[in-house]
């Protein structure tokens, strides 16, 4: 068996090598060009991207831990198998349209495709999942981290699923209860410091505790739980970075202990993910600011106290992203879905809920500010912090990304778990089909990029603890988000007419799954304005890195 693993981790990694030098190819057909006009190319480049790189981050994490379970082995084949022969094969079709001479695919990477994706070897592997009772192999972090995972995993059966249907279909607010459960259960502070009141250690961050928080709420329900911490730990990384020791004093304990709670203000009617070109005006007035425009998709507006709101205060900046400010605004928390606040020192703010496909249980908000006055120790570091409200906001939107992920991974986990039992239950020509070659094959798939993707959030998570990690954010961002959407589509799929149902747990993971690829950066936007830039730089450090493993 040790030959058997040296030789196909020899050829899993020529195959990586192979897909790290066949990308560089296709980007040289395209080097020295405006980006703008490679706009297609760059976005499909991204993802292939993206995709070496979860799959290198798995290779290289089971290689590194000697791992001999075979099912971990044989999962991590198929991923790198699968999701290489598309990209592989894409590339390759890129680079001979445009550079015929290019060196052809070595011959062991085409075998290794073509031999671990035979559906007899797939059905192989399947039975050794089934034999695993249909469990998707999981990483052991800590004790620490693995006890945390089952009191979530406990609470979202226990309190999160009873309710989530219910919120889903009738729209309600999340429940007291659940809100109450996490309060409990101290997620809100898994970002901010033990000296404001939160977990936070010391000496470091714990970006892999608050992704095993957001992914085990996320299974239980991605609208009313899985999103609950994302917008604290914006604010808290926004006040770490640049609020006031006063500021920090004031707000942070009660973000840690979810009391009040809080929405992010950003996205406006004509800006989306370009939160560099933000319009709503914050006008300087004796002892504060007057905030006027229009924000939009402000998640759980109505029910937060807390308001982190970005503003121009310099409309003549350029860069324009030089002219932008954080304010936070107090106010009554509500459940309506229609909320007027008048400030103290006049003007108002206003919200009225979107209706949405899915993601309900927060509610986004369409807000007005009509000269709605914000008191001059509410801007996000006084003074100091004047023009640098966009630096601060993307600060947070980091953490939020890798979130963002995390939350694709438990909505994957839950579709997963009720396509593979209801696989099992349903009978069709005398058989369960389960049984099927092609259930199998869709059941596997749906396990693997569930398995990869969550390792490579977790490898994501120590690069952030150690202050790194930005692209690599958006890296798995970018392809556990359109992950979510095929697994909770072959989830639906598989339960057949009882999927489009919505008495069906799998037709709400479907609708919540597609949110997933638009907020907290746009796919296109990660695509072309983050990943696409970096790409270039990045993949002559990948494939060096690759020809010395």
């Amino acid at each position: 068996m040790g030959k058997l693993f040296s030789v196909m981790n020899t050829n899993r990694r020529k195959c990586l090598h192979d897909g790290w030098e066949t990308l560089a190819r296709a980007l040289k057909t395209v080097a020295g060009r405006n980006l703008d006009d490679i706009q297609v190319e760059l976005y499909k480049y991204s993802f292939h991207f993206a995709n070496l790189a979860a799959a290198a981050h798995l290779a290289e994490s089971l290689e590194q831990r000697n791992v001999q379970d075979s099912l971990d082995f044989e999962l991590s084949n198929a991923l790198v198998a699968n999701q290489l022969a598309v990209s592989l094969r894409d590339l390759d079709t890129d680079v001979r349209e445009l550079a015929p001479d290019s060196p052809a695919l070595a011959g062991e990477t085409l075998a290794f495709i073509r031999e671990t994706r035979a559906p007899m070897h797939m059905q192989r592997v399947f039975e050794h999942l089934r034999s695993h009772d249909g469990c998707v192999p999981w990483e052991t972090i800590d004790s620490e981290k693995d006890a945390m995972r089952a009191t979530l995993r406990k609470f979202a059966d226990d309190v999160v699923k009873p309710e989530a249907e219910s919120i889903h279909r009738e729209n309600r607010m999340v429940s007291k209860k659940i809100i109450d459960g996490v309060r409990e259960l101290g997620c809100f502070g898994f970002s901010v410091p033990e000296e404001y009141g939160g977990l936070k250690p010391g000496d470091g961050e714990d970006t892999t505790g608050m992704v095993v928080v957001t992914e085990e709420l996320s299974r239980g329900s991605l609208g009313a739980a899985g999103s609950l911490i994302t917008r604290p730990e914006i604010i808290v990384r926004a006040l770490l970075e640049g609020g006031t020791e006063a500021q920090r004093v004031r707000w942070l304990p009660g973000l840690a202990a979810g009391d009040p709670l809080c929405a992010v203000s950003v996205t406006e009617p004509n800006t989306g993910s370009d939160v560099a070109s933000v319009a709503l005006r914050a006008t300087k007035v004796e002892g504060g600011w007057l905030l006027n425009g229009a924000k939009t998709w402000c998640t759980f507006a109505g029910k937060a106290g807390l308001l982190l709101v970005l503003a121009r205060t310099n409309p003549e900046a350029s860069p324009a992203h030089r002219g932008l400010s954080l304010f936070v605004i107090e106010k009554p928390s509500v459940d309506d879905l229609e909320f007027a606040y008048e400030s103290k020192g006049g003007g108002t703010v206003s919200g009225s809920a979107i209706a949405t496909l899915g993601y309900r249980g927060m509610h986004s908000f369409l807000m007005f500010y009509d000269d709605f006055f914000v008191p001059d120790e509410n801007l996000v570091g006084e003074q100091d912090g004047l023009n640098r409200g966009f630096y601060y906001t993307m600060r947070g939107f980091s953490g939020g990304r890798l979130q963002t992920a995390a939350r694709a991974v438990g909505l994957m986990q839950a579709a997963y778990e009720e396509a593979y039992s209801y696989a099992g239950d349903r009978v069709v020509f005398g058989e369960p089909i389960r049984d099927f070659q092609l259930t199998q094959a869709k059941l596997l798939e749906m396990a693997t990029a569930i398995m990869t993707i969550r390792r490579y959030t977790y490898g994501v998570a120590s690069l952030m603890d150690a202050n790194q990690g930005q692209l690599e954010a958006s890296l798995v961002k970018l392809i556990a988000c359109r992950a979510a959407e095929s697994c909770t589509r072959e989830a639906l799929q598989i339960h057949g007419g009882m999927g489009y149902a919505e008495e069906s747990a799998v037709s709400r993971y479907f609708v919540d799954a597609r949110v997933l690829s638009i907020f907290e950066g746009a796919e296109e936007t990660l695509a072309l304005r983050v990943i696409g830039r970096a790409l270039f730089d990045e993949i002559e450090t990948r494939v060096a890195s690759a020809s010395t493993a």
